[in-house]
């Protein structure tokens, strides 16, 4: 899978542009939960206080809190508040009188000093009278400048033994008293507070809906830009195989791999993008969020993480060898399916669907069970987690309500630790959903990559070898054998002959004689075993495959049709063949009679395979399309036998002008497609058993003599 990765160069700032944006999304999210204990804790609980730093203090509260303030302490606070002149502050105060206002960069320093001093106060102004044996209108406070500095250390060192909490909670009580003292609306304070933080909290939102949509459009089309990079590889691969390769893959695992395969690797890369970077951030930063929240109840979630990955785990090793099966049971059955379809005719001519059925059926039923297997197996997880968060949310709510009452724990820092507590659930789950995900992305990785590091047998030489113009067209076979990539034995032993410019020659035998074996050797489709094949005076293997295969007009017995027009697959060697020269190749082939009768004449479709036109015009368009291309070789295997005899004589008479100079190469089944071509060689079981002129070879070939009378009468031959 780590190779696949340097395919991502060309998206390198992408990269680094989504990795930002993650970090980004992953802050923001990690922010919300804050923002909804504020809400809560501040917004609603405190009436919009936030802390212990009184936005505005009146002359009389600041002189009662300077006798709890060393000397260094009342310096700091007199830096943070400015006094201001009756009616000059920014608050709305129903009582005008002279006050000190906050200077809001120094509020945490302000809110550390002042968290004690209003406890204290609001303790006094909040004790019973008869306690202190003090007459009721008579204020604690008043006692103040009596007490002894003994007095007042005594106190502070009581204070260190409540909680933190206890004394914040005490203390925003007290600054609340101070408000409604200089006549702020403790309301309209607090809706303020609560409108102000509802609309932070819907812009981060907002900006994590936004940095979440770029960071799909971006994954997403980084994916796809490396799915089609990686199919682009792999076509070119495909293309440049030979019959070797082919046969080792076979066109339905090319197909998978190409398809399906590269989704899954596409898939797994969109995952990672999102993954690799956001699920660590959100798990690690939501535990020291949690901690920060409340430590007492980190532990929750620590046995929340130790479940998943136990169970992630167990489904990891349950399914872990069915993921490698299912792409191999996905080949298998676009196997069936395309040797079915391809062969639809043959198995409705044998009334044999039943049997296709069948195997189809087979090859469906067992990828169906696998992967069923794997999606039942994978459905346990999300239950599975959704419990394990339930249950996480209700142990935090249970816990929590006992320290929230024992005042340890705030209501909002309560909600944010459930909340916390699914991103850190959830984090961890898309990590361990990213392990099981990834063996099976990997698997399909390594099928790309073993077409893509495949070294082809039949490869380019490095420094090619000059052609000898003196020999142009010349085709020769110098003791030629061949055996099949893992066969025992050659199929072709010691074939040499020579088959020059225009001359006829011509390829019969008995079927498996190993006919179009030989000349599929000529455009290198397969390399000899032993000997040399030369064209043009140079052995083929120092050739360049494209100036090779320029020279060839090759004809398939199988007449071989591309989706598009007449016109299209007449010029498929070059845009560079004009009308006149397509419409002689036409005349040549005997098409242009049916041409003329289509709709469109030469801009007529042509379907994929060409199965709109009969076999016969399949054959005379292949035909049309060598001789359109103007080769310096042309190459017939067994192209003439959808031909009528008419047509055949005909087509054959106008081809020997248009190929009086050119090597004419034909593989047949018919003696009277051949019989006046230059040179017959006559092959059996791979071997030259005759070689020469029709008349010859009848006085003195015995295999092409039966093979002659097989066909024709002793008249016509």
């Amino acid at each position: 899978m780590i190779r696949i990765f340097k395919y991502l160069k060309s998206s390198f700032i992408s990269i680094i542009v989504i990795v930002g944006l993650l970090i980004l999304q992953a802050s923001l999210d990690l922010k919300l939960p804050d923002y909804t204990s504020k809400i809560v804790n501040v917004g609603i609980q405190q009436k919009g206080v936030e802390d212990a730093a009184s936005l505005v203090i009146s002359k009389e509260t600041m002189k009662n809190i300077s006798y709890f303030l060393t000397e260094e302490e009342k310096e700091i606070i007199n830096d943070c508040y400015k006094l201001n002149k009756v009616g000059k502050t920014d608050y709305k105060l129903n009582k005008k009188e002279e006050i000190y206002t906050l200077i809001e960069d120094n509020r945490k320093k302000a809110s550390e000093i002042l968290l004690e001093p209003f406890m204290i106060l609001y303790t006094l102004e909040n004790m019973d009278n008869e306690e202190l044996k003090v007459k009721d209108g008579v204020s604690p406070l008043h006692f103040l400048p009596l007490l002894s500095e003994k007095d007042k250390k005594e106190i502070l060192d009581k204070l260190d033994k409540i909680p933190d909490s206890t004394k914040m909670q005490t203390a925003i009580l007290s600054v609340l008293n101070e408000y409604e003292k200089v006549g702020i609306d403790i309301n309209s304070f607090q809706i303020n507070y609560i409108l102000k933080s509802g609309f932070v909290m819907l812009s981060v939102a907002f900006s994590i809906m936004i940095v979440a949509i770029s960071i799909t459009f971006l994954g997403s089309r980084l994916a796809a830009r490396l799915g089609k990079s990686l199919r682009s590889q792999i076509f070119r691969k495909v293309m440049s195989f030979s019959k070797t390769e082919m046969k080792t893959f076979g066109t339905a695992s090319l197909i998978t791999r190409t398809t399906n395969d590269i989704q899954q690797v596409q898939g797994i890369i969109v995952f990672m993008m999102r993954i690799v970077v956001y699920a660590p951030i959100m798990a690690f930063g939501g535990i020291i969020k949690t901690y920060n929240a409340s430590n007492s109840l980190i532990w929750i979630v620590g046995i929340a993480v130790i479940c998943l990955f136990t169970m992630v785990g167990t489904l990891f090793l349950i399914t872990m060898p069915k993921f490698t099966m299912l792409q191999k049971l996905i080949d298998r059955l676009n196997q069936v399916s395309r040797e079915i379809l391809t062969g639809i005719p043959v198995i409705r001519a044998f009334a044999n669907e039943k049997y296709e059925e069948q195997r189809f059926d087979k090859a469906n039923t067992d990828l169906t069970k696998v992967s069923l297997f794997v999606d039942r197996t994978m459905s346990i997880m999300m239950p599975t987690m959704m419990l394990i968060m339930n249950v996480v949310s209700v142990l935090i709510v249970w816990i929590g309500s006992y320290q929230i009452d024992k005042g340890l724990l705030q209501v909002g820092n309560m909600m944010a630790c459930i909340q916390y507590s699914v991103h850190i659930i959830m984090s961890f789950l898309m990590m361990s959903m990213l392990s099981i995900m990834l063996p099976r992305a990997n698997v399909s990785a390594k099928r790309i990559m073993e077409i893509i590091d495949t070294e082809n047998v039949i490869q380019d030489p490095l420094k090619a070898q000059a052609l000898d113009k003196s020999k142009k067209g010349v085709v020769e076979f110098k003791n030629v054998c061949f055996r099949y990539p893992d066969a025992n034995e050659d199929v072709m032993t010691d074939i040499s002959f020579v088959a020059k410019p225009g001359t006829t020659t011509a390829f019969i035998g008995s079927t498996g004689s190993g006919k179009s074996t030989l000349i599929n050797l000529i455009p290198r489709l397969y390399d000899v075993t032993e000997g040399i094949i030369t064209v043009d005076g140079v052995d083929i293997r120092k050739m360049k495959l494209k100036t090779l295969r320029d020279k060839i007009g090759f004809v398939p017995q199988k007449g071989i049709l591309f989706k598009g027009t007449v016109e299209s697959n007449i010029k498929y060697k070059s845009d560079n063949i004009t009308n006149e020269e397509m419409e002689n190749a036409a005349k040549i082939s005997q098409s242009k009679e049916f041409i003329n009768k289509l709709n469109k004449k030469y801009k007529s479709e042509i379907v994929q395979g060409g199965t709109n036109v009969s076999g016969g015009q399949r054959q005379r368009l292949s035909i049309a399309r060598a001789i359109a291309a103007n080769p310096d070789i042309y190459i017939f295997d067994d192209s003439f036998s959808a031909l009528d005899f008419k047509t055949d004589v005909t087509l054959r008479s106008e081809l020997k002008e248009v190929t009086k100079d050119k090597t004419v190469l034909i593989v047949a089944q018919r003696i009277s497609t051949i019989m006046n071509a230059d040179n017959i060689i006559v092959l059996d079981e791979g071997k030259i058993v005759g070689m020469g002129k029709h008349k010859q070879l009848l006085k003195n070939c015995e295999v092409y003599k039966e093979i002659a009378y097989s066909q024709l009468s002793k008249e016509e031959l």
